[in-house]
C-alpha cells in the first residue's frame, strides 16, 4: 500500500512535491503554486528491476529502468541512474497503481490514473 511520507525535503526554486512510499512501488507528485499536478514519478517493482514512469506536463512521459549501480564486479557499488527502457505495460502498471493506491486522495489517483491511459505502450 501506498502511505504519504510527511515532512519531505522541499528545495528552493523547485516545485511542492509529495511522496507517497510502499514496498513494491513509490509515486512522487509536484505541483504548481496554484495547487495543479504538473508532474510525476511512478517507481514500480522495487527490489527487481525496477522501473520508473516519469510526466510532465510540458515534457510527456519517460518510462526508464533504475541502474541500481550493484552490477560492477571489482568495484565499489555506484549511485543509481535511470537508463532508457522503451516497453510499458500501462495496464498492468494500472492496475498495480490502483490496487495500491487506496490510501491515496482520490483526486491524486484519477489524475495519475487518467493520465497513465494516455501514455503510450512504446515509448522509444
Amino acid at each position: 500500500m501506498l502511505r504519504e511520507i510527511k515532512h519531505v525535503s522541499q528545495f528552493p526554486r523547485e516545485p511542492f512535491r509529495r511522496w507517497f512510499a510502499g514496498s513494491f512501488m513509490d509515486l512522487f507528485v509536484w505541483y504548481d503554486d496554484q495547487g495543479n499536478i504538473t508532474g510525476f514519478q511512478l517507481c514500480y517493482r522495487k527490489g527487481e528491476e525496477e522501473k520508473s514512469l516519469t510526466w510532465y506536463r510540458d515534457k510527456g512521459f519517460t518510462h526508464e529502468t533504475v541502474d541500481d549501480g550493484e552490477a560492477r564486479s571489482g568495484r565499489h557499488k555506484m549511485s543509481p541512474i535511470l537508463v532508457p527502457d522503451g516497453i510499458f505495460d500501462r495496464e498492468n502498471v494500472l492496475d498495480l497503481f490502483q490496487s495500491k493506491s487506496r490510501h491515496v486522495e482520490p483526486e491524486i489517483v484519477n489524475f495519475i490514473t487518467e493520465t497513465l491511459r494516455q501514455c503510450p505502450e512504446d515509448l522509444r
